[in-house]
């Protein structure tokens, strides 16, 4: 059934007559369902029927008395309600007009006259008829009826005003009922309000409370109108102001066009137009900045792309396209610069002055040779810049050898740290398309140093990152290759930029993190740490003098003995690098730089005791370590590469009553282990030798410990350590104490070569150790010594671990013991029960 509140008006209607006004109501009336409408007493309202049974009752009914009750259906989307589905009230109804429509619809004019009661249905098929009871309304009398029925008519009228489309005619008539009852009918007839609402309207009794139900609707839809209106209000008025400005600009710019002036617009477009012919652009970016300054004239300035434009070419015209610093090529003078600024890294000094040697050569071969007679390769450009990697420890001045390297070549210098770089975006940029897109970390360091050519450091290149962002690492691929770098395209500028005439830097602590393609495109030039002399030399002319300047004191009010400075160095840091002994100097003089504003007695000579005195209880006590650790048999000093440079490492090992049992601890990685393993099997092979009972594996359990645990360890180069340790122990010969050793075994006793001699034999040194115990193919990694320490370290090279062990271990009847005497440590030293030698 489509029962809908619809007007229709035809010149073909079939009028029927109205009950005269004294007819009786029957008590079993046809029920008519409607669906999303109620219609009340004394209004007439057009329906449309579309149902089958529907039209069986309109046809029934204008045959008779034309009367029909309208009750409204709980659901609207019912088709078909039955008795449960409907309301309890209805109105009684005249049928004044029927119309049949070709779409086979039938088109009502109803009229309702009196509001009932359903009581029972006495018919369901074909169509629905019911007993029913008139149930009239109460109408009250008095002021306040008369008043709510004045206000309902009153905020009827403000709604009407509300919607321009209302039809003030209805307003008028409204305004004109005087009757309360019929006020309320009307204006619920034509106002819009929920089902159960009209329905609450019609079942009331009291013409006062249907009023006040009446009054409610109104005011809730009063107040969601004025809200409506003041938004709309608001958005005509930002629409009107933005019209507003641009006929104002237009004005404007009319009035300027009759003054011979420009416009902002049309100077800002004249001011980039000289910048782009002044920038020096390559023919691809000049062809781009003109094509966006074509958009940019066209465009009004309120426009968004406006802003994105202007910032566009803003960077363009700004980045240096022919700015370039002209190479200071004097190489003494290169040479003294880096001298005056670091002390030893030769290595890197005459890299540098390779560089300024071969650019001076070319450029004069150049002037010799006319271009046009110069050999071209077509595939390979020239190369104009350098790919340099700093590889070494901490605070050993990779960084700040970069700002020497510059001042050197007189060149500007530019860092950007790569630590912790997740998002390709920051190498590349991001597209133009993104909201506050910005050029990557390269093309931005490039336009605030203004210049081609600077020196670029790329501090810790080891620890980029990569995650669903992108790989940075892969992103640099491109700028640190001398074949590609001359086109470097970043995602916001879009067109080629030319790295090929940086010098780029990149440092790190250790080669592991970084991917091989990008480790195979730069040059790499270690950086080991410092010798305890050279630590001395770089304390006297360069830490002191600056803690000096950055404490407030004169230079003839504190001065470092040689031998204070090598108290600091030996028994209050431990490093590679020199940045610590920077802190602890620093440290020592604000302690000074206290007592003389405290105006107390203070030496100007520094002298170790009073280094003691002012930092406290040494820190480290390296040789009184090693002489208690090794004093049982068991324990063997290892030499270790670590990122921040080299290092001692102990290796213990003991055994208790047990059967083959092997334990391996101290945070050991998965090679270290296969080590441990290997010098075990190679001790059984050859126990006979070694006067070892052959049963010693049977009857005993070994366990072999690195201590540090909380540090993890890993690689071959410990193999030579572990066997020494583990034949100390079952010999009962303890190692000597001032013996190192590094080197990987093989299961035949054959010394393998290793890496990270330097980093290892300066751990040594630092350690005081006397003999250090190599591979003999390492032999060639003795000449990147220092002088210092090929004086002060004998070396002895081994291809045997028989070699080894006659070197290492105390002598039978020297330092060995029987079991008993094991357990008793050596005069002044500690008892550790877990060095113990097995018996």
């Amino acid at each position: 059934m489509t029962e809908q509140h619809k007007i229709e008006s035809s010149d073909d209607e079939q009028e029927g007559e109205n009950p005269s006004g004294g007819a009786q109501i029957p008590g079993n009336l046809p029920i008519l369902p409607l669906r999303g409408l109620v219609v009340y007493p004394q209004i007439a309202v057009p329906l449309t029927i579309g149902q089958p049974r529907s039209i069986r009752l309109v046809d029934d009914v204008v045959i008779g008395e034309k009367l029909i009750g309208l009750v409204t259906s709980k659901n609207p989307e019912l088709d078909n309600p039955g008795p449960e589905d409907l309301y309890s009230y209805g109105t009684v109804a005249v049928v004044h007009r029927m119309f049949r429509v070709p779409d086979g619809t039938i088109r009502l004019l109803v009229q309702g006259i009196h509001r009932f009661i359903l009581k029972d249905f006495t018919q369901i098929e074909p169509y629905l008829r019911a007993n029913i009871e008139l149930a009239p309304e109460t109408v009250e009398e008095g002021l306040e009826i008369e008043a709510l029925a004045r206000n309902a008519r009153d905020q009827f009228k403000r709604i009407a005003e509300l919607i321009p489309s209302f039809p003030r005619e209805l307003v008028a008539s409204i305004e004109a009922i005087e009757d309360p009852l019929l006020t309320v009918y009307t204006i619920a007839n034509f106002q819009r309000m929920d089902l159960e609402d009209a329905e609450a309207i019609l079942e009331l009794d009291s013409v006062t409370e249907k009023l006040k139900k009446l009054t409610t609707i109104l005011t809730r839809e009063i107040e969601v109108l004025e809200l409506g209106q003041k938004i709309q209000n608001e958005a005509r008025s930002e629409i009107e102001k933005v019209q507003r400005e641009y006929f104002l600009r237009e004005q404007m710019k009319a009035i300027q066009r009759e003054l011979g002036e420009m416009d902002e617009q049309a100077a800002e477009v004249e001011e980039f137009r000289q910048k782009i012919e002044a920038a020096g652009m390559p023919e691809e970016a000049y062809k781009q900045a003109r094509r966006e300054l074509d958009r940019l004239s066209r465009l009004p300035t309120a426009a968004a792309e406006y802003g994105v434009i202007r910032t566009y070419l803003d960077w363009l015209v700004s980045l240096p396209w022919a700015k370039l610093t002209q190479d200071n090529l004097d190489i003494p003078h290169a040479r003294e610069v880096l001298e005056a600024d670091h002390y030893g890294l030769e290595d890197v000094k005459e890299r540098i002055l390779e560089f300024l040697a071969v650019r001076k050569l070319r450029l004069e071969r150049q002037k010799e040779t006319p271009e046009e007679t110069q050999p071209t390769d077509l595939i390979r450009k020239q190369r104009e810049g350098v790919i340099l990697c700093f590889v070494g420890p901490p605070g050993v001045g990779k960084t700040s050898l970069g700002q020497s390297i510059a001042r050197a070549l007189g060149r500007k210098f530019v860092r950007v740290s790569l630590g912790g770089v997740r998002d390709e975006a920051e190498i590349r940029g991001h597209r133009r398309t993104y909201i506050g897109a910005m050029p990557g970390r390269i093309i931005q360091a490039l336009r605030r140093v203004e210049s081609r050519n600077p020196v670029f450091m790329l501090d810790e290149i080891d620890k980029l990152g990569a995650d669903f962002r992108g790989d940075p690492a892969s992103a640099l691929l491109e700028v640190l290759d001398p074949e590609q770098n001359s086109d470097f395209r970043d995602n916001y500028i879009e067109v080629g930029f030319d790295l090929s005439q940086v010098m780029f830097i990149t440092t790190a602590n250790q080669l592991e993190t970084i991917p091989p393609p990008l480790l195979d495109r730069m040059e790499i030039i270690s950086i080991s740490g410092y010798t305890e002399g050279e630590k001395v030399e770089i304390a006297k002319q360069y830490l002191v003098p600056r803690q000096l300047k950055e404490n407030g004191l004169k230079p003839e009010e504190a001065q470092f003995t040689a031998e204070a400075l090598r108290t600091i160095i030996r028994t209050y840091t431990r490093e590679a690098g020199v940045r610590n002994l920077e802190r602890e100097i620093g440290s020592v003089l604000r302690k000074i730089a206290t007592r003389i504003t405290e105006q107390k007695h203070v030496e100007p000579e520094i002298t170790p005791e009073i280094v003691r005195e002012l930092l406290g209880q040494p820190r480290y006590h390296t040789n009184d370590e090693i002489n208690i650790r090794t004093s049982q048999p068991g324990v063997a000093i290892g030499l270790a590469w670590t990122p921040v440079g080299g290092d001692i490492l102990f290796v213990e090992a003991t055994r208790m009553p047990g059967a083959k049992g092997f334990t391996v601890t101290g945070s050991i990685g998965n090679v270290m282990q296969e080590s441990a393993r290997a010098a075990l099997s190679l001790v059984r092979a050859r126990a006979e030798k070694y006067n070892i009972p052959a049963d010693f594996f049977d009857k005993s359990d070994l366990h072999i410990h690195v201590p540090a645990g909380a540090q993890p360890k890993d690689g071959p180069s410990a193999g030579v350590t572990i066997t020494t340790a583990l034949v100390s122990l079952l010999t009962n010969r303890p190692v000597k104490s001032d013996v190192g050793m590094t080197g990987e075994i093989t299961l035949r006793g054959q010394i393998l070569p290793v890496g990270g001699i330097k980093e290892k034999v300066l751990a040594a040194h630092r350690a005081g150790l006397k003999t250090v115990i190599l591979p003999k193919l390492n032999q060639s990694d003795l000449d990147e010594l220092p002088e210092e320490v090929k004086k002060s370290i004998r070396f002895v090279l081994v291809d045997q671990i028989d070699e080894v062990l006659e070197v290492a271990l105390e002598a039978v009847g020297q330092g060995s013991a029987t079991p008993s005497q094991a357990r008793k440590p050596r005069k002044g030293k500690k008892t550790d029960d877990e060095n113990h030698a097995g018996g």
